[in-house]
């Protein structure tokens, strides 16, 4: 298998030879979710009420996630900042101490969230009719937890030992399996929401085990599970990743808990329809924002490594060079937003009076999305020096501080009813994204500049 060549390769060529891969891998992943909500919303007489039921389901699948990057995220740094001083043993260890962690995970997440789905459901904000919808998607959803924090959690371990290529590979296999089973399920076998959730978890099993057979036969650094004596003496690598995961990990339920607030909000003041709104303009944030995390993840890697090995011009110059990528991204996918979001918005329905109340909800919330682009900057140079306790402030700053105290207060104290709640996240990108942003130049160039004296 081809590798990135970390320690000789060009930073620029090391950068683009993860960030591209990852970003097809990333784009072809949101097919899992995408697929699933552009047939949901097509499902004859109930696709606009089906899609907000299984918009619902989004803050559990959230920490489903969040709890994939605690380890993946975590784990990956380490990992490669290990590998960058020659310290292959320890890395391993590293890794498979991840693997591990995980997997008990997602046994517990499985079982908790089966138990509390209905209730999880109703208190965010799911009606009685769309309970309807989001309660049987969630319960055949939750089968595949451990599949599903496999191949996202453990793919960064592929990509961070320079086999990007393999690590797309691992992605597409799951997500051509979605396309192709989704309509047969749904349409072809008359199953609805269910066979959606059912064509997702089967994909998710053959991406885990993509990523599983890689992993432990084909890659320079194997995994497998520690055993209970292994384990404990680990605990200071646990530790280190839960701590250095957190970040990601915070922000991921963040961004479940304003997924929550915002649907709760909405229900009350516009009713089921705007959450299937919100349903739209978040798949269409995930659509747009793909590119830039895949840019900031391939340069991660590189800067942890380059970090590692005590090269610090080479840091700062993954740093910028990821910048440079993000910015041109930016201002394209910000020209589409703002000139074209009816095409953006079909994608997902046809519902003319839906795509009528979408238009304007997007276009206030990608208000001021080039502020977002600090915050990926900012929070993903913090990750890759190990800089736990930044990385961990700033998640909270923007989501948890910022946004969920406006989600409530523009709709209700300001009176701008649902338009307030869309307003929320241009003003957090504004104060969190530039907070990060300058904190970061502030406190880690001058770090650098001393690491070369």
């Amino acid at each position: 298998m081809k590798r990135v060549n970390f320690e000789n390769g060009k930073i620029t060529q090391n950068i683009l030879g993860v960030a591209m891969p990852m970003l097809v891998a990333q784009l072809i992943s949101l097919l899992y979710n995408v697929i699933d909500r552009i047939y949901i919303a097509r499902i004859p007489d109930v696709g606009t009420a089906a899609l907000g039921g299984v918009g619902l389901c989004f803050p559990i699948t959230i920490i489903i996630t969040a709890f994939s990057n605690l380890f993946g995220s975590g784990g990956s740094p380490l990992f490669s900042i290990r590998r960058g001083m020659g310290d292959d043993k320890t890395a391993d260890t590293i890794m498979n101490t991840a693997f591990t962690m995980l997997c008990g995970a997602a046994i517990i997440l499985m079982a908790v969230g089966m138990i509390f789905a209905r209730p999880l459901l109703v208190l965010f904000g799911a009606s009685k009719s769309a309970l309807t919808y989001a309660y049987p998607y969630m319960m055949i959803y939750l089968l595949g937890t451990l599949p599903s924090m496999v191949s996202t959690g453990m793919n960064p371990f592929i990509n961070a030992q320079g086999y990007s290529v393999t690590g797309m590979l691992t992605v597409a296999v799951g997500a051509a399996a979605n396309c192709i089973l989704d309509p047969v399920f749904i349409f072809v076998l008359h199953l609805g929401v269910r066979g959606a959730a059912i064509a997702t978890v089967i994909s998710q099993i053959m991406s885990a085990a993509f990523v599983l057979y890689f992993l432990k036969n084909k890659a320079e650094l194997q995994v497998k599970l520690l055993s209970l004596g292994q384990f404990r003496e680990c605990v200071t690598y646990a530790k280190d990743i839960v701590s250095l995961g957190t970040a990601g990990f915070v922000m991921q339920l963040t961004n479940s808990l304003v997924s929550i607030c915002c649907n709760s909000v909405l229900s009350r003041t516009g009713g089921d329809v705007y959450v299937s709104v919100m349903t739209i303009v978040s798949s269409v944030r995930q659509i747009v924002e793909t590119p830039i995390w895949s840019i900031a993840e391939g340069a991660s890697p590189v800067i942890s490594y380059n970090y590692g090995a005590r090269k610090p011009d080479h840091v700062k110059k993954s740093i910028a060079i990821m910048s440079l990528l993000a910015v041109i991204y930016m201002v394209i996918a910000w020209g589409i937003i703002l000139i074209a979001p009816g095409a953006l918005i079909s994608v997902f329905s046809s519902d003319s009076s839906l795509i009528s109340d979408s238009i304007p909800a997007l276009k206030i919330y990608f208000a001021a999305f080039a502020f977002m682009l600090l915050q990926y900057i900012g929070q993903t140079t913090f990750k890759s020096l190990n800089k736990k306790k930044q990385a961990i402030f700033f998640s909270l700053l923007r989501k948890a501080i910022i946004v969920v105290p406006l989600t409530y207060l523009l709709p209700y104290a300001f009176h701008l009813g649902t338009n307030g709640v869309f307003m929320a996240e241009p003003i957090s990108n504004i104060l969190g994204g530039s907070a990060c942003f300058f904190t970061m130049l502030l406190t880690v160039i001058p770090e650098l500049n001393r690491m070369k004296k």
